[in-house]
């Protein structure tokens, strides 16, 4: 490969591979950020950003998400149909009963560029509402190579034990014991 030209990935060239992200309890907005990611290809060293270089991305358990705040009833999607009354406003709570899938594609689909390739990197999405899907085929022969997207482990907080000295007390001790050193 010549160093001297920009590299741009070709339609022919790119194979893409198959990801299964399981959404229990994982916070929807950080989830959907890194399934916008494998879908356009970011996460890819040939990335080009006018190319659908992306993989595809199998959701399951959509309806086991997780939403932080007060989001379940604060957050509102709005559809208008154009006509008058046509306005139609749903909570995150009503949407989740109503059509778990939504939720989830809602959310990565604002993640992504407004343009013809939004399009057609949508429909390398998969969401499910519970844990069976029918690509078990497409995953089979990715099952080594194909890591399966979680959340990021939080890290465990270790309690600290609190003295039961005053904040001047600390301070003396502190000075008293520089000076002997």
């Amino acid at each position: 490969m010549n160093m001297n030209k920009t590299f741009f990935l070709k339609k022919g060239e790119h194979e893409p591979r198959w990801h299964i992200v399981d959404a229990k309890d994982q916070v929807l907005g950080r989830m959907a950020v890194r399934i916008a990611n494998i879908l356009r290809g970011k996460d890819r060293p040939n990335f080009t950003p006018h190319t659908d270089g992306g993989d595809y991305v199998v959701v399951i358990n959509a309806d086991k998400i997780h939403l932080t705040g007060n989001k379940w009833d604060g957050k509102i999607y709005v559809t208008v149909s154009g006509y008058l009354g046509g306005k139609k406003e749903l909570t995150a709570k009503e949407l989740l009963e109503k059509h778990p899938t939504q939720l989830v594609e809602k959310a990565v689909r604002g993640m992504l560029p407004k343009n013809r390739l939004n399009r057609e990197v949508l429909k390398k999405l998969k969401v499910y509402a519970g844990d069976q899907h029918p690509h078990a085929a497409q995953l089979a022969g990715f099952s080594e190579d194909t890591p399966v997207v979680e959340a990021p482990k939080k890290k465990a907080v270790v309690a600290k034990e609190a003295k039961s000295v005053k904040p001047a007390e600390s301070v003396k001790a502190q000075k008293v014991e520089t000076d002997k050193a």
